[in-house]
């Protein structure tokens, strides 16, 4: 988990942004959803999740406001991950983002020549119970509430942070980092394969302790 003693520091400073709106290329049965430029917030974590659904498992377990304190010391970030409505996503460098929501049959571009993978996670398990998952920062957490993660989604809707439209139930996300091919250089890049499945699909690749760290040359 995070440094508790780094979130005094950075939980109110940086932003997530979409710099552009986000780019969207179409197949007859996929989308890919693709953001420009997204942020850290000066802390290494990303997050992903039904924001919503993070929000009733907080009401459902009785959790403070401040989940990112209560992340750093009990167990109910394992909790959240263990059912289903939360993917932690460490050593995320301070580095503007190319972040990509793919589902099948289109490919995840870090798969392609010229790319450079660098950490690839299999078979995690997300489920979707309000029609979208969100990529979100640790300082979110500092005050979540429910007018916190509307404000927060009205944001997104605004400058299209990076979100992405499902159809309810159980994914399989596969989680990849490393170097896009692009004409000015390597661009950082995180990219999500989503796939729906009828249950909850079985762990492959999993390694909750992954640190999905690119470092520049």
């Amino acid at each position: 988990m995070a440094d508790p003693h780094r979130l005094g520091r950075a939980l109110a400073t940086g932003r997530l942004t979409a710099a552009k709106y986000p780019r969207r290329t179409r197949s007859p049965t996929a989308i890919r959803h693709e953001f420009t430029e997204v942020l850290n917030d000066l802390i290494d974590y990303f997050l992903l999740a039904d924001i919503r659904a993070l929000r009733d498992f907080a009401t459902r377990e009785e959790l403070p406001a401040d989940l990112a304190t209560e992340f750093t010391t009990t167990e109910a970030a394992d909790r959240a991950v263990e059912s289903g409505v939360l993917l932690l996503i460490p050593g995320v460098e301070n580095l503007p983002y190319t972040v990509a929501f793919v589902t099948a049959p289109d490919a995840p571009r870090l798969l392609e020549p010229g790319a450079q993978l660098e950490h690839r996670g299999d078979g995690y398990a997300l489920h979707v119970e309000h029609g979208s998952l969100e990529l979100f920062t640790w300082h979110v957490l500092g005050e979540f509430t429910e007018s916190t993660v509307d404000a927060l989604l009205e944001r997104y809707a605004g400058y299209g942070g990076p979100r992405v439209e499902l159809e309810n139930g159980w994914y399989r996300v596969d989680g990849l980092a490393g170097w896009l091919d692009a004409a000015d250089g390597p661009e950082p890049a995180f990219e999500f394969a989503l796939t729906k499945v009828d249950a909850r699909p079985a762990e492959a690749n999993v390694d909750l302790a992954r640190r999905y760290s690119l470092e520049e040359d």
